[in-house]
């Protein structure tokens, strides 16, 4: 079984990290909803008070925060989350999964409210770009052209009459 995707947010330096957690870590948040503050030590983040501010479920339904329960209903939607709508006064019936944390959910996103000892960046070290090889450019507007003059020749070669 896969694990618990966290989205952290850090609104001091307005970064944000993912750590995958084991469901077994995650149980203890079976029950919590949207808005609730739970111990950071819960994920390994020691020191940390997170918040939870949303998620989605195992097939990436959004979590709301005015649908009570943990299952899923159709709600008429007229703003985010779940629904941003293109035209002013647009809505939308939607399909979206309750304000509760349950077995379904695989994303929980959360925000830091107390900061631990150490700093989130230096427990999630920033990934080094990877040097892609350079590859030379075709040049692919001189092949097309070649195409075409062939074309032209041999439908000028089919029609005999003219």
């Amino acid at each position: 079984m896969p694990g618990i995707k966290f989205v952290i947010s850090d609104p001091k330096t307005r970064k944000s990290y993912q750590l995958e957690v084991e469901p077994t870590k995650a149980l203890t948040l079976i029950g919590k909803k949207i808005g609730e503050e739970f111990n950071g030590d819960l994920i390994g983040l020691g020191g940390y008070t997170l918040k939870i501010t949303g998620g989605s479920d195992k097939d990436g339904f959004p979590m709301h925060p005015d649908v009570t329960g943990p299952g899923r209903k159709k709600i008429l939607l007229s703003s985010p989350p779940g629904f941003h709508p293109k035209m002013k006064g647009e809505r939308r019936r939607k399909l979206i999964r309750g304000n509760t944390v349950s077995e379904d959910i695989s994303q929980i996103n959360v925000k830091v409210e107390k900061s631990g000892e150490n700093a989130l960046e230096q427990m999630f070290p920033a990934k080094e770009e990877k040097e892609k090889p350079k590859v030379e450019e075709k040049k692919e507007e001189e092949k097309p052209k070649e195409k075409k003059e062939e074309k032209k020749e041999v439908a000028g070669g089919e029609n005999p009459s003219a």
